[in-house]
């Protein structure tokens, strides 16, 4: 089954009416996290559009003259050559490595279009230096001569956008592709859930195909949970565990800081170096905020929030962006030890103790993104408002889950102030008391003309106009378009 993807597919199949029209080569790179997708969403276009193709996927660790081999394989078993086609390969990789084989690609190139797939394009670059400059070379000489699709994919974030950029080679030369994970409406579409279900089937699958195609459509989200804990080699412990061996292969200060926020909950600077500290006791601000630094821009594992108002700030908050590691590093790696101990019911206990309190800081980014998508989309009271984020103060209190700007993290105007109840009791005059009197706080926050919203999972116990905005599950789910 193929769910989603419909503006990715859209993208790539007008890539491919430009190059009928034209008969001239276009380059797509294609970057995400693994297991989002990437692969299989190729190989679908592929399957779609009924063209000849090549799909070559780089190993590892292979040499740079193994690696030629394998593509030359590749090309062999491909469609893009006719029988007689075959015999026109040598039979031998050629001597002058990644140079020479481009151009035996270009030269099998048909005149009809097609499309040719180099996966996992940065472990091209990890063997040979080289092979970007003669990509580059071979494209502009020959390949791009021909009515080809060429799609570059890779998983290392930082390296596919680093190999556009205009100090590489490939400046200029290629379309960028940024693929995330499912959206919150195609998790409800995969899993067959909906409301406050279908949040906690994203939240649980961090939205990567792989996990939630494992899901049974309509199973509850406890006892989907409860089935694959009882598994040892669940995709909920393995895939996490594979990209954390993957991006952090030895237990460095960069891989202490990253348990530190997602493990431990550190989420300000200074608690982070105390949590991510040793012996000699914090980590010291001159390693940690390059450190930092590298986690949000270069790895996106990391994201920095800010608290958005209408009066500059120095404070910052950190948590887990990568959802294929936020419920891993929090509750399912301790859950995995115990399983693997043959402890399950403990690990069902650890599991029950600690999902309703992550859950209910987890879902705020989600809800964030929804009505920050609404507000776009001019389905909100306000207008001019896009930007959704969260306030709060030095000392932490209070802290405002919802504001709505016009621009963060410095707004000019604050439309509305809000907060998340995502529990199994219904948001009551209580809650709102309480959202009224600390929304004040808010520099920009003007009562009688900033609004108020309230989003909460089990409804709202309120009397009709005291809140300006009332959300539920489903308004959140229904923000993403189909």
């Amino acid at each position: 089954m193929f769910v989603g993807r419909r503006s990715e597919l859209d993208l790539l199949a007008d890539h491919l009416d430009r190059i009928r029209r034209t008969g001239e080569g276009r380059s797509v790179a294609i970057r995400g996290r693994r297991q989002v997708g990437k692969s299989r969403l190729v190989q679908e276009l592929c399957d779609r559009v009924d063209l000849p193709y090549c799909f070559y996927t780089a190993v590892k660790g292979a040499s740079s003259n193994e690696a030629v081999g394998y593509l030359l394989g590749a090309l062999r078993d491909s469609s893009l050559l006719t029988p007689g086609g075959r015999d026109l390969l040598p039979s031998q990789p050629p001597a002058g490595g990644w140079g020479d084989m481009l151009r035996v690609l270009a030269g099998v190139l048909p005149d009809t279009p097609s499309v040719v797939v180099l996966d996992e394009l940065p472990w091209l670059s990890e063997q040979d230096a080289t092979f970007d400059g003669h990509l580059q070379v071979a494209w502009d000489r020959l390949i791009s001569r021909k009515p080809v699709l060429l799609l570059l994919l890779g998983s290392d974030l930082h390296m596919m956008q680093r190999f556009t950029e205009y100090d590489r080679p490939f400046h200029g030369r290629a379309t960028n592709l940024v693929l995330g994970p499912f959206n919150l409406a195609e998790t409800a579409t995969v899993t067959g859930s909906s409301g406050a279900a279908a949040i906690d089937a994203h939240l649980i699958t961090g939205g990567l195909p792989g996990i939630a195609l494992e899901w049974s459509p309509g199973t509850p989200p406890a006892d989907f949970l409860r089935q694959e804990i009882a598994n040892k080699t669940s995709a909920l412990f393995t895939i996490p565990e594979q990209s954390l061996a993957s991006e952090f292969p030895t237990p460095d200060t960069a891989r202490r800081i990253l348990e530190a926020v997602g493990g431990a909950g550190s989420r300000t600077f200074s608690n982070i170096a105390a949590a991510a500290g040793d012996r000699g006791g914090p980590v010291s601000s001159g390693t940690l905020s390059p450190l930092l630094h590298r986690l949000v821009d270069e790895k996106q594992i990391l994201a920095v929030d800010k608290p958005v108002s209408t009066k500059p700030s120095k404070l910052a908050q950190y948590r887990i962006a990568d959802s294929n590691l936020r419920l891993y590093l929090a509750i399912l790696r301790d859950v995995q030890q115990l399983v693997l101990r043959d402890r399950t019911a403990a690990a069902q206990a650890v599991l029950d103790a600690r999902w309703p309190t992550w859950r209910g800081r987890a879902v705020e980014p989600i809800i964030r993104d929804a009505l920050a998508i609404a507000a776009g989309s001019g389905t909100l009271p306000w207008t001019d408002t896009w930007e959704v984020g969260g306030w709060w103060n030095r000392q932490s209190n209070p802290e405002i889950d919802l504001v709505g700007a016009d621009r963060a993290p410095i707004a000019s105007r604050i439309a509305f102030a809000g907060s998340v109840k995502w529990q199994d009791a219904p948001f009551d005059r209580h809650h709102l008391d309480e959202l009224r009197r600390q929304a004040t706080l808010i520099p920009g926050f003007q009562p009688g003309i900033s609004g108020l919203v309230v989003v909460s999972r089990s409804g709202a116990d309120l009397p009709d106009g005291a809140a300006d905005l009332i959300w539920g599950p489903d308004d959140v789910v229904r923000a993403w378009p189909v």
